[in-house]
């Protein structure tokens, strides 16, 4: 039995569509996963401090793990595996062994020295906490030193994963992960509290690894680390992954900088941040990534040939299906917020109160789910021409951005009564305390706008024209239907209110799952009698089977698992 389970994960997967169908799969089962942990521990704490200080204690793990993508980085390794591959085995596999000794090498020395530095980072990182709070978060943020250990390695072992397409051991690690909190939420937390949860992060990380494992067996790689063989593959791959990790870097620094803000803002506050953020997180995920990733050998490919005409087509592509899905997701965001915090969130501990909160959060945090989208088709556009640097500067100095505009929000949130009073009625939460947190998804969407303005500029600047008028045409006809679509949903909300018992979960669930389905149809209707181009291209897609074998481009981890 044992053994017919690991034949299963290690199965080679030849074809895309059963590569496609497991990553898809799995990606939605991690987001179920996830989205039913936090609704977990929204049960069980509501908005409060105790979840503040474990979600700050994530922090400067999550930053270790980010730069350990210099060593571990996918989009750069994989190419570099296979072509020492199809050379020499061994050379592969002492390549692999060298990776891990530098990544290893790399995580324990930041691990150790975090260690020891956080007490003296802390004050900066969390500055609204008490010394009390400030020593859990130290606690906390100690064992989850083992976290981006645990990752770092484990991503190193997809990339061998990936490069033999075992993909069913690939895609099954982040449902592992949150498997493993989830675990340590049942079984850990009613005995040891908030440290349980954290024990099972550190499960799940455990998990993610281990599932890989076996396939590295099968293939003969070791999971001893050896001393590198420098070539001119390894300066190569280290060149080409730096900026992603120093691109990725930087928004660890932002979301630290953002902490350091919440925790200034009361009880529950940072709590209300991360759940917000979880959830415009799926969309984006969803839309945003899949097209990015799928884009990306055909930009890559075309400009290798160098056709550039078929750049752009592709890349034009790709954005205006982009634009064509985010758009209705966002309207539907802002339309059903309440409805969808309340049934993801609302039971136990978590208030009508918190989902209010969450609900504005998420509110503000929808205005950047067509920029991120963007961002990450264009930072691929840029890669795939060799531009690695230019995005990293871009991010920069939007990051700075938002960084700024979340101090002055702000300072004018609490300076100036009367426009404070207008935005707060704007959200519908005037009456509710330590609104002061809404400031800052409204910095972070800004920032995502200032990005998306800046890689476009540059875009049109490297590549010139990229179907301008199509495009035009294309968010014209999409921001039309997603007019109608908001506009269904909303009076549809008003309508069903009147059927369902708002007071219990399946009444909202109803309400707000009838609203949304009325929306899209008449959005869908409208598209359709407009012969949008990008509604006919998808239909066309979904009745296409699929011919032939196309490589597939592994994504580089653009959030935590």
């Amino acid at each position: 039995m044992v053994r017919r389970i690991l034949q299963f994960f290690g199965r080679e997967l030849q074809s895309v569509p059963q590569a496609a169908f497991f990553l898809a799969s799995s990606g939605m089962f991690a987001s179920l996963f996830a989205l039913f942990r936090d609704r977990l521990l929204g049960s069980l704490y509501g908005a409060s401090r105790p979840l503040d200080i474990y979600y700050a204690s994530f922090r400067v793990p999550d930053i270790i793990y980010t730069l350990s993508l210099f060593f571990a980085a996918s989009t750069a390794l994989v190419p570099v595996m296979l072509e020492k591959y199809s050379r020499s085995r061994e050379d592969a596999r002492d390549f692999f062994s060298g990776m891990l000794f530098m990544l290893g090498g790399f995580l324990a020395l930041s691990a150790a020295a975090a260690y020891f530095l956080m007490p003296l980072a802390l004050p900066y990182i969390t500055p609204g906490f008490s010394e009390s709070e400030r020593a859990e978060v130290l606690y906390f943020s100690r064992i989850l030193l083992l976290s981006p250990i645990f990752l770092g390695i484990s991503n190193l072992v997809s990339v061998v994963v990936q490069s033999f397409r075992r993909f069913v051991a690939y895609a099954l690690s982040p449902v592992l992960y949150n498997i493993g909190i989830i675990g340590g939420i049942l079984f850990l937390e009613p005995l040891f509290g908030v440290e349980g949860v954290v024990w099972g992060v550190v499960a799940g990380t455990v998990l993610h690894l281990a599932i890989g494992i076996p396939v590295l067996v099968r293939l003969k790689f070791s999971l001893v680390p050896r001393l590198p063989r420098f070539s001119k593959e390894s300066f190569r791959f280290l060149s080409h992954s730096a900026p992603r990790a120093v691109g990725l870097s930087i928004n660890q620094l932002v979301l630290v900088v953002m902490t350091a803000i919440g925790s200034t803002l009361g009880s529950g506050a940072l709590t209300i941040f991360t759940f917000a953020m979880g959830l415009q997180a799926v969309p984006v995920t969803i839309i945003g990534l899949s097209y990015s990733v799928g884009a990306f050998p055909s930009l890559a490919a075309s400009l290798v040939k160098k056709e550039k005409e078929a750049f752009l087509r592709n890349f034009s592509l790709a954005l205006r299906h982009i634009i064509f899905w985010s758009l209705p997701a966002t309207v539907l965001f802002m339309v059903l917020r309440a409805q969808i915090v309340r049934v993801i969130y609302g039971t136990g501990a978590f208030s009508w109160v918190d989902t209010r909160l969450t609900a504005a959060a998420l509110l503000l945090f929808s205005f950047s789910v067509i920029s991120q989208g963007l961002i990450m088709l264009l930072v691929r556009a840029f890669y795939a021409a060799g531009h690695t640097f230019l995005p990293v500067k871009i991010n920069i100095a939007s990051s700075l951005a938002a960084v700024a505009a979340a101090f002055w929000f702000l300072d004018i949130f609490q300076s100036y009564e009367p426009l404070r009073e207008w935005f707060l009625e704007m959200l519908r939460v005037g009456d509710i305390a330590g609104s002061a947190i809404l400031t800052l998804p409204l910095a972070f969407s800004l920032g995502s706008i200032v990005n998306l303005a800046l890689l476009l500029f540059f875009f049109r600047r490297v590549f010139g024209p990229y179907g301008k008028g199509i495009v035009s045409r294309s968010l014209a006809e999409a921001a039309l239907a997603s007019v109608l679509i908001a506009s269904t949903a909303y009076y549809a909300l008003k309508i069903f209110a009147l059927v369902f018992n708002l007071e219990t979960f399946l009444g909202i669930f109803m309400q707000g799952f009838l609203a949304g389905a009325a929306g899209l149809f008449v959005g869908a209707l409208a598209l359709w009698k407009m012969r949008n181009k990008e509604f006919f291209e998808f239909a066309a897609a979904i009745l296409r089977k699929f011919r032939g074998q196309i490589a597939v481009v592994s994504a580089e981890p653009e959030r935590l698992p």
